[in-house]
C-alpha cells in the first residue's frame, strides 16, 4: 500500500483532452511546430494551459513549475 502511494507521486498523471479551437489558432500551432521540431501539439497545449493558469493566479506548485520550465527551456539539439 505504501509503495503504490510512492509510485503515483513520482509518475506524472496525464489526462486526455479533446477540444475545438478556432482554425486560425490551429494553423498558428501547426506553423510553430513545423519550425520547432522539438515541440509537438501536446507540449504546445500543455504549455499554453500552464501559462494561462499561472497568469490568472493559479498557485499550484506543479503549474508554476511547468510554466517556468517552458519559459526558460532551451531548444533541444
Amino acid at each position: 500500500m505504501g509503495l503504490a502511494a510512492t509510485t503515483t507521486e513520482t509518475v506524472p498523471a496525464y489526462v486526455s483532452l479533446e477540444t475545438e479551437i478556432p482554425e486560425v489558432l490551429y494553423r498558428g500551432m501547426k506553423e510553430f511546430i513545423g519550425g520547432h521540431p522539438h515541440w509537438d501539439q501536446y507540449r504546445v497545449m500543455s504549455s499554453a494551459l500552464a501559462h494561462f493558469l499561472f497568469q490568472n493566479g493559479c498557485e499550484d506548485h506543479a503549474v508554476m513549475e511547468r510554466y517556468l520550465d517552458d519559459l526558460f527551456s532551451r531548444p533541444e539539439s
